[in-house]
This record gives C-alpha cells, structure tokens and sequence, in this order.
C-alpha cells in the first residue's frame, strides 16, 4: 500500500487478495490504526507468488528493506554471540560473533556476550580447555598465570598430553550439549577407577571437578528433559508490548532476551506474535540458530507458513508449539514471567517515566513539567462493596507508600458519582490538613459526570491549582482509544497511539483499577464471611450461637418476627427488637 509520493505505508500478505483489502474499507472500521492507514492510501501494488511460503518469505524481506510505518518494526540487526572451539592439535575455546565460517564446533547461540563469558568461566573452572589466543599460545615458554590459578593444563609447554586434554575437550563438548547424565557418569567412574588403582591425587581433582559441575547443573540445568527451543512470552500494557525469548539448548535454559516492538493498533499477544516472529525468523537468518521448537504463548495465524518457510529455507524440521507440558510448561510460564517482568520495569524507567512526564505537559499545555499524579477509581459489583482508589505517581514511578483506599458508605448502591465525591472529599480534606502534597494533576477514571464531581470538590474546599483530567473509556474500550476530557463539558480530544502521554495515562489509569478492584474484592469476601449478627450492639459469640441453633441459621432467623426472636434464652425484647431492623435494613 502506497501513499501519494509513491512511499510504501503497509506490506502484506493474503491467500484471498479480496477479502484482504476489502476489509480495510468497511464503513465500521473501529481499528484507528486501519482508518489512519486508509486515509492515506493512494494506490496498492501486488506481487502474485505461488505459495504462501513464498509470500511470507517476500514479505518479511519487504519489511526489513523498506521499514513501512505501519508495520511492526523489529529493531534487533545484530548476530548473537557463541562459543567456538577450535580444530587443532590441542583446541581453543572463545567467544564469537559472526559468520559461522571457520573450521571447528559452533555452540549457542547466547542472548548475550555476558552469558557467553559466563559460561566460559565455568568451563575454565571445571575442564580447564585452554582460552587464550593462538598467537600467545604459540610462544610461551613457561606455564601463565592462569595455569597457576588452576584454570589451564598448560598445554603450551607440554604439561598435559594430547590424550588427557582431548578427554577435558570431549567432556567440555559434552557439557554444551546438555549430556548431564552421561558426562557425570563418565567422572564418576573414572574417579572409582583412580581411586582402586591408588592414584588418590587423579581421584580427588576428579571428585572436585564432579562437586562443582553437579553445583552448576542444579543452577542451570533443566532435569529430566533436554531439546532445543525458542520461548516465547509476551506482555502488553499501556500501549507497550514487551516480547521475551528464552533460549534452551541441550535442555538447558542458556538466556533470555527481551524486545520491545513499536506498535501501532496490535492489542492481543496473537497480533504481536504474528508480526514479530516471522521478522525474528527470516529477518535476519545469518544471526539465528534455529531450534527444534519454538513455544508460544497463543497460536498465531502465519505459524504454518513460517515453518514451511524455514523449512524451504534451511533444510530443517521444526515445530511451533502453544504451551506443553513437563519441563517446557515450565519454560513458558518462565518466559511469560520475565516479559511481564520486564514490561514493568520498563514502565517503571526512570528516563522513560519522565520523557512520558514532560510528554504530557505538552498534551495538557501546561506550563511546567508536572511532578506529582494522582487517580482515583471506583470498583464495586452490583453496588456491593464500593471501594475508591487513589494512586499517586511522581516521576520515580509509583509511589506505593502514598496509595489510599476508601471504604464507600452511606451512598445510594451503584452511584459512583456519589462514591467518586465522597473518596475526593476525604482524600483532598486531608491533604488540606498537611496529611500529604497536592497533586500537579488529578485524573479521573470516567468522563464529564465524574469530572464534574472533581470539580465541584475543589471548589467547595478552595484548593487551586490543581489540573484535573477525565480518562473516558473508548466504545470497544481497548486501550488507545480512549477520550480525554479538561473540562465537564463540551467535546473530549484524543491522544496518538504510541503517545508517551497516553502510555502515562493509561498506566496510571490502570494501576489505580488494580489498586481499587483488589481492595473490592477484599472487603466483599470479608462481608460475605462475616455474619450481620456480628455488627448488632449487645450480641456475643454466646447469643449468636444461642440465636443460630434455635432457628437452624442466620437465613431461618431473618424469616423470625420480633416476638419469636425474643423467645430465644437470653434475647430480651430490646435485643430482639435491634435484631430485628438489622436484618431487615429497618
């Protein structure tokens, strides 16, 4: 899809051409990135192939030349870093980066150089496989340090011979394959025969080398399980998407990456997983290991023609998998953790917190950067159980210690204009009093009915200076979509999509949800453990019991009338009679 100058906006693919384009130009678009995209359309160019393989392969080299603006871009050019082990007489482990050219054995890949070199360490420790460059191997004359420090055999001047290194280098071989079992069997036996045949030196080096790859496999290692796989997970909130990919090797867990994708409408983890990893994939083929499964969190809908498409392309069987279970349940829920994890920490940078920061101060065009946030938002169910949050954002993140909740009483059930009144009455009575700062900027979880609330609160305590902004919930109330109001009256306006502003609000927005949907839920399970008879001045554990015997349960003793509640021993008439109205709300 082209633009007026012939730019290319959006690349493509479809098994049905009409289908395909023709749903962009439904009158009830509600995607505001399709109705963006289509307002700027002036021609449409179509390539014919005879696959969707070759399809998916075209359109995945379209995007990475070309960068549409309204296409996930993925930004992550760079190959990933292995172990090399060289092929010579007495071989040469090191980290690498680059094409996979150079006689030898290639390990990985590793998601980072840090991983590598941690790696490299271990191995150092344990088999003790020589690490320095060949041009310094060549020309020792005398063992290095590291030979001193217990981390080389010194091959360079013949203190190990070929037989017992190419034994560390197999062992070393093995360790990156993930062969737990075997390679610690092997030691174990070798340990046993040094031991019977008295050579007591060869069996406690063995044994140690034992101790500290069992220490090493209980840090790292998968057990009862081995493969190579790809994990994915993925997190969405405010506007942000965070894709984490765990990498597995031999059954063991080598790293994770994490990418963050720029987005334009994709909401669900399918539309992310459907634009990211086939650029993953046949974006950049020169820099990935294919595993022998890739596991996702959702099924997604080009999963089929990407395996297809690397299979044509390299020759290999893989598999795209949703979930599993054993071990690779595990990878999932640990890939899903970590992007959840790092989606927050993302949110919660500092830098970003106050780019965001000064982001909204253009969109509200405010004078100053604004310095303290607070939202509030209003949960309950069927009326029951009203709780009003407020959060409190500075530009360090959340400021936890400052949350509040509200217990909402004496409102009309399901009137959150009355209960938004009643938490700000509260909330700005106090900070009136010194109990805390006022905000720069009061959002409103609601529109112009909860916005006039606010208002009217501030005018009635004379607090000033205070900006208040209502966040309204859009039609299809997903995320981007929603309208933002200043005053209580007259029309809202909208924010970009991938503002840093919106990403503010939203957060905010959705942590004030969550503070006040968490507090709800507490107090309406208390409510609903919690006898009435318990609120009834006069009435103790003994009359309860006395009262929930003589009519089999509080539900028999609500169909009582007075005088039959007062039969029960120790109920006197007075008692009864209190009974009686807190049953009924008389």
């Amino acid at each position: 899809m082209l633009g007026v100058d012939g730019e290319v906006l959006y690349v493509g693919k479809a098994k049905n051409l009409k289908n395909r384009v023709s749903s962009y130009f439904r009158g009830n678009q509600q995607s505001p990135k399709t109705r963006a995209l289509v307002q700027k359309i002036e021609h449409i160019e179509v390539t014919v192939t005879l696959s969707e393989t070759e399809a998916l392969l075209l359109e995945q080299t379209l995007i990475k030349s070309l960068k549409p603006p309204f296409n996930i871009l993925l930004r992550d050019d760079k190959s990933y870093p292995y172990i090399y082990l060289s092929k010579q007489e007495f071989p040469r482990l090191a980290y690498y980066r680059g094409a996979k050219n150079l006689p030898g054995r290639f390990f990985g890949p590793f998601p980072s150089a840090v991983a590598v070199r941690e790696t490299l360490s271990i191995l150092q420790k344990i088999f003790k496989v020589r690490q320095c460059e060949d041009s310094f191997y060549k020309n020792r004359s005398r063992p290095c340090l590291q030979h001193q420090i217990g981390r080389c055999k010194a091959p360079c001047v013949g203190l190990i011979s070929e037989e017992e290194y190419a034994a560390d280098v197999r062992h070393t071989m093995m360790f990156l394959e993930g062969k737990n079992s075997e390679i610690h069997a092997e030691l174990n036996r070798e340990m046993h025969s040094a031991a019977e045949n008295l050579q007591f030196e060869q069996a406690a080096e063995l044994r140690d080398q034992l101790a500290a790859l069992t220490h090493v496999q209980s840090q790292q290692f998968v057990e009862n399980d081995a493969g190579n796989a790809d994990v994915f997970g993925v997190a969405i909130q405010s506007g942000i998407a965070c894709v984490q990919i765990i990498y597995v090797r031999g059954g063991r867990v080598l790293g994770h990456k994490s990418y963050f994708p720029s987005l334009q409408a994709e909401e669900t983890v399918a539309e992310v997983l459907e634009a990211f990893v086939p650029q993953y994939y046949l974006g950049n083929k020169a820099g990935r290991d294919l595993p022998q499964q890739i596991l996702v969190p959702e099924k997604f809908e080009s999963a089929d023609a990407l395996i297809a498409a690397l299979q044509q392309e390299e020759g290999r069987n893989l598999t795209i998998t949703v979930g599993g279970r054993g071990a690779r349940a595990g990878w999932q829920r640990l890939a899903q953790t970590n992007a959840e994890q790092y989606l927050a920490s993302h949110l919660a940078n500092r830098e970003n917190l106050f780019q965001r920061f000064e982001s909204l101060r253009d969109a509200l065009r405010l004078d100053e950067i604004p310095q303290r946030l607070e939202c509030f938002d209003i949960s309950h169910t069927m009326g029951e159980g009203t709780v009003a949050s407020c959060v409190v954002f500075e530009h360090s993140g959340p400021v936890k210690t400052q949350y509040r909740r509200f217990n909402i009483e004496d409102i009309q059930a399901g009137d959150d204009y009355a209960a938004m009144n009643q938490a700000l009455q509260r909330r700005y009575t106090r900070l009136k009093k010194g109990e805390a700062k006022l905000p720069d900027v009061l959002i409103i979880d609601g529109g112009k009915g909860q916005l006039k609330q606010a208002r009217q609160v501030l005018s009635d305590l004379q607090i000033q200076g205070v900006q208040i902004l209502g966040i309204a919930k859009g039609e299809t109330r997903k995320p981007g979509l929603e309208t933002l109001f200043l005053e209580d009256s007259g029309a809202g306006f909208g924010l970009e999509r991938d503002s840093p502003a919106l990403h503010l609000i939203q957060h905010i927005r959705d942590e004030a949800h969550r503070f006040a949907i968490s507090g709800h839920r507490a107090r309406r399970e208390k409510k609903r453990t919690t006898s009435v008879l318990e609120d009834i001045p006069g009435i103790g554990p003994k009359r309860r019991r006395e009262l929930l015997s003589h009519f089999g349960g509080l539900q028999g003793l609500s169909r009582a009338s007075q005088s039959e509640i007062a039969r029960v021993p120790g109920i006197s008439k007075k008692i009864a009679e209190d009974i009686y109205a807190a049953l009924h709300n008389v």
